[in-house]
């Protein structure tokens, strides 16, 4: 109940509870109850999870259903179960007849076939899946979206929709104008970072990329890998973040020693971050893309043995 209480803090809605209470259903009455007397016009009723059909509880949820009367009755339920959770799906079907399926843990492409099992057993549409452990992580099903990733043609069309929720257009508007200018800092370039952090599990959005996710099939990708990156940023001055090209040598040594790092890491993120900058501003420069393409036409049309554009 507590974990309950924690995650609706962290999105921002109230959530009611009864701690000691005995009967669930009267506890779902009176949640109800609470709703009206606070003008919300959406409860949800979050049931006792099970591993395992327990009759008794099986029951319990029969009457919440037959007291409460709920639009949906959502399944939740976890993809790396495998067959057991096809079995289950079907048995608590059976029982609530319920209008759709959750399914968690989907952040493997091959844990698909759940999905598919599911819904030829039940006849019942997947709703939602979550990939994380985070609210972030949890969208809405696309049968043909998962079907692309298992194929490994990836999934663009979510990466996107995902960066579109992250991204404010007011903010990217800015960011165009300082690469242009070159004025592209170690601030911007953190708080991109965590853009990118909240769009949720790296491999998850790495498997997005057509291609990417067969070749990643079987590689594990830290989702701290920003961290030694952030420490680094964070154990700059805001002079140094403002103006990377005032980080000698002893400025480097300093940094590295108060992010735990060390002087060949701090080194490589400068380089790195260096050849992004330059990289982002020709990108943002349409004469010089169009100068890069017309040499690449060239290039293609002169070389011997290439065929002419």
């Amino acid at each position: 109940m507590e974990q309950l209480k924690v995650l609706a803090d962290q999105v921002g809605v109230p959530c009611y509870l009864e701690l000691g209470a005995t009967d669930p259903v009267q506890v779902a009455l009176n949640a109800i109850q609470e709703a009206r007397a606070k003008a919300n016009d959406v409860v949800i009723v979050d049931t006792a999870g099970r591993l395992a059909i327990d009759e008794e509880l099986m029951q319990q949820i029969q009457d919440i259903r037959d007291a409460i009367h709920p639009d949906e009755i959502l399944f939740v339920v976890d993809a790396m179960t495998g067959q057991d959770a096809v079995n289950t799906a079907k048995e608590f079907n059976e029982r609530l007849d319920y209008t759709g399926v959750v399914l968690t843990k989907l952040d493997g492409d091959t844990r698909g076939g759940a999905a598919l099992s599911i819904r030829t057993v039940v006849n019942k549409p997947i709703k939602f899946v979550g990939t994380g452990e985070k609210m972030e992580a949890i969208d809405p099903f696309h049968p043909s979206r998962m079907a692309d990733r298992i194929l490994g043609m990836g999934d663009i069309v979510s990466l996107v929709e995902r960066a579109q929720e992250q991204f404010d257009e007011e903010e990217a508007r800015k960011l165009e104008a300082k690469l242009r200018k070159n004025k592209f800092d170690f601030n911007d370039f953190y708080n991109q970072i965590q853009q990118i952090k909240k769009m949720g599990n790296l491999k998850d959005l790495a498997s997005m990329i057509p291609g990417v996710g067969k070749a990643l099939k079987d590689v594990e990708i830290d989702d701290n890998a920003f961290k030694s990156i952030e420490a680094i940023i964070q154990s700059m001055t805001p002079a140094e973040r403002e103006n990377p090209a005032i980080l000698n040598t002893s400025r480097r040594n300093r940094i590295a020693k108060g992010s735990g790092t060390n002087i060949q890491e701090v080194n490589r993120l400068i380089k790195q971050f260096d050849q992004t900058r330059k990289m982002m501003k020709l990108v943002t420069d349409k004469s010089k893309m169009a100068q890069m393409a017309g040499m690449m036409k060239n290039m293609k049309g002169g070389m011997p043995g290439m065929p002419k554009m």
